[in-house]
């Protein structure tokens, strides 16, 4: 049965994720221009939803394994925009496999919401 709780405490976890992702790609030294608005919201919204996927799925892995694996569902569409570059495609991919797992590790064992 999906758990509130757990819905909540994901969503939340994957929006403040979603911020420091967003403060990460603003801070990098390598980007000769901002980064558009559009874009920053992009990001935070996309770790949003993938905080939201992890805590509706019903997906029996355990739970690191899922996280990691919600993680990288959830940035396959945010590497698409980054083609042009491979190494920040790779890098929000990674990030993606973190954020997943940090997602559901302070959803499943800090807040115990399984």
């Amino acid at each position: 049965m999906l758990s509130p709780k757990r819905v909540i405490i994901a969503t939340i976890c994957g929006f403040i994720f979603g911020l420091v992702c967003m403060m990460l790609a603003s801070s990098n030294p390598d980007v000769t221009m901002q980064i558009p608005l559009g874009t920053k919201l992009s990001i935070l919204f996309s770790r949003g939803i993938t905080g939201f996927m992890i805590g509706i799925s019903a997906i029996k892995l355990r739970w690191w394994l899922h996280g990691i694996v919600m993680g990288a569902i959830g940035s396959i569409p945010m590497m698409f925009p980054t083609m042009e570059s491979p190494s920040i495609m790779i890098w929000t991919l990674i990030m993606g496999l973190i954020y997943g797992f940090l997602t559901e590790l302070i959803t499943s064992i800090l807040f115990k919401a399984r």
